[in-house]
C-alpha cells in the first residue's frame, strides 16, 4: 500500500529511541539509522508546526511500576545501566516536543498521550521506533482503536528479531494503517503543506 494523505493535524510519534534500546543489535536497520531517519522526520514536522512526540520506556529500580503479569521472557528484574532510558541526543533538546514516559508496550496505555494529541487536534500519527513488533506495533494497534489514522514509516523502525519485524510490517501494519518509507512520508508532507 502506498501513502495517500497526511491530515492537517498529523503528529510524529517516535517510540523508545533511547540510549539503551538504540544500542541493541536490530534488524533490518541498525538503531542509528532508525534515529537518523526519525530525526529527519522530526525536523520536517517541527518546520511545519506539527507535533513531535518522544516516547520512552522506563521502570523504577524496584520494578514497582512494571506490568505485573508472569511471562516466560521479559526484562523484569534486569538491572539497566545509568541513562539507558534517556532519549537520544539527535532527537532531544526541542522544548516544544511532547514527552511521554510509558511503563507498558503501548505509548497509549497508562499515559496522557491520547489527551496530549486530542488537545492539539491531532487526527493522524506517523510512527517510528524500536522495537517494531513490541512498542511500535502495540502503539499502532491502540492508535487505530482510538480512531487515529495511522501511518508507519517502515524504514524508521527496527526490531531485535528480523522475522518479528517482517511480520509486523507485512501482516499487521496494513490492517492498522498505511505503510511507506521515510522519503515517501517526507514527500507527502511537503506536498500536503505546500
Amino acid at each position: 500500500m502506498s501513502l495517500t494523505t497526511l491530515d492537517p493535524r498529523t503528529a510524529l510519534v517516535a517510540i523508545d529511541l533511547q540510549s539503551g534500546i538504540v544500542a541493541m543489535p536490530t534488524h533490518p536497520y541498525p538503531g542509528p539509522d532508525v534515529v537518523a531517519r526519525t530525526a529527519g522526520l522530526a525536523d520536517a514536522f517541527r518546520s511545519h508546526g506539527l507535533p513531535v512526540v518522544l516516547v520512552r520506556v522506563s521502570f523504577a529500580p524496584d520494578w514497582a511500576d512494571a506490568v505485573p503479569g508472569r511471562t516466560e521472557r521479559g526484562p523484569r528484574g534486569l538491572a539497566f545501566p545509568e541513562g539507558w532510558d534517556v532519549v537520544v541526543g539527535e532527537l532531544s533538546g526541542h522544548a516544544g516536543d511532547i514527552r511521554v514516559t510509558k511503563h507498558n508496550w503501548s505509548a497509549f496505555h497508562g499515559t496522557d498521550l491520547d489527551v496530549q494529541l486530542r488537545r492539539r487536534g491531532v487526527t493522524q500519527i506517523v510512527l517510528t521506533g524500536i522495537a517494531t513488533s513490541i512498542g511500535v506495533e502495540s502503539t499502532a494497534r491502540d492508535a487505530y482503536a482510538h480512531g487515529y489514522h495511522v501511518t508507519l514509516a517502515t524504514d524508521a523502525m527496527a526490531d531485535a528479531d528480523a522475522e518479528a519485524h517482517a511480520n509486523s510490517v507485512e501482516r499487521i501494519f496494513p490492517r492498522l494503517g498505511e505503510t511507506g518509507t521515510t522519503a515517501e512520508t517526507l514527500e507527502l508532507l511537503a506536498k500536503t503543506r505546500a
